[in-house]
């Protein structure tokens, strides 16, 4: 097994909370990296344009001439050229999450056969903004790339070229238009529990998409005590 966590130096605490969690409550060892654009830059695979704002930090992708919400909302997509194997699962997440199952079980929830399993979400925010000020997005699938579990075998991963990587539109890449639709298969809501929008009972994965515990005005989120108590495990 192996999980790519996504990194973003914002969100140093919340990768640990993802990090941690997943080892914590694996059945077996688990491989995980951290899928970072900065190294991904200093290895010569990401070369699209992205601009920061001298005062704010904010990142906006040139090609796609919008905002990124985490320095890897494109790289994500770089995870089958990470895994370095031309078969297996392997899966994404993002880094403000927390397990509460084993990850081993949402190995098991990929669908045979599919490209990518992804938790269906119809997801509309209405908010313009989310985590600390940084700008909400809305476009078509929104949240379905959040958690992914890639078959590195099937033929259509092949098309997450470094080539197109650096070409296509952040819309293209996580609207999946790079896939047919029987090619995108569905696992349970349970493993992408959007917090203030999910209503799953006992979420497998916590996803604070809003913004986390630790941010002003998210203080009393869903799961709070428990991603609390996950930070000071992983500092620990």
């Amino acid at each position: 097994m192996k999980l790519f966590i996504g990194f973003d130096e914002r969100e140093a605490l919340e990768y640990t909370v993802a990090h941690g969690s997943a080892c914590r409550h694996a059945l077996s060892p688990i491989q995980i990296e951290a899928v970072w654009m900065r190294e991904l830059q200093k290895a010569g695979l990401y070369t699209r344009p992205v601009l920061q704002d001298p005062d704010t930090g904010a990142l906006t992708d040139v090609i796609s001439r919008a905002p990124m919400a985490t320095s890897f909302a494109i790289a994500r997509f770089f995870v089958p050229i990470l895994a370095r194997a031309e078969r297996g699962l392997v899966a994404f997440v993002d880094c403000d999450v927390m397990f509460r199952k084993p990850i081993e079980r949402l190995f098991d929830a990929h669908e045979p056969g599919k490209a990518v399993s992804v938790v269906r979400h119809d997801y509309r925010p209405d908010a313009a903004n989310k985590m600390d000020g940084r700008a909400q997005t809305v476009y078509p699938r929104k949240n379905w790339s959040s958690v992914m579990v890639f078959d590195l075998a099937h033929p259509k991963i092949r098309t997450l070229t470094p080539h197109y990587l650096n070409s296509a539109t952040g819309l293209e890449l996580h609207s999946f238009s790079w896939l047919d639709d029987e090619d995108i298969g569905a696992l349970p809501e349970e493993w992408n529990h959007l917090v203030g929008h999910s209503r799953h009972p006992d979420p497998a994965l916590v996803h604070w998409t809003e913004g986390t515990p630790r941010m002003q005005g998210y203080e009393d989120a869903e799961y709070a005590d428990e991603f609390w108590d996950a930070l000071r495990r992983g500092l620990a």
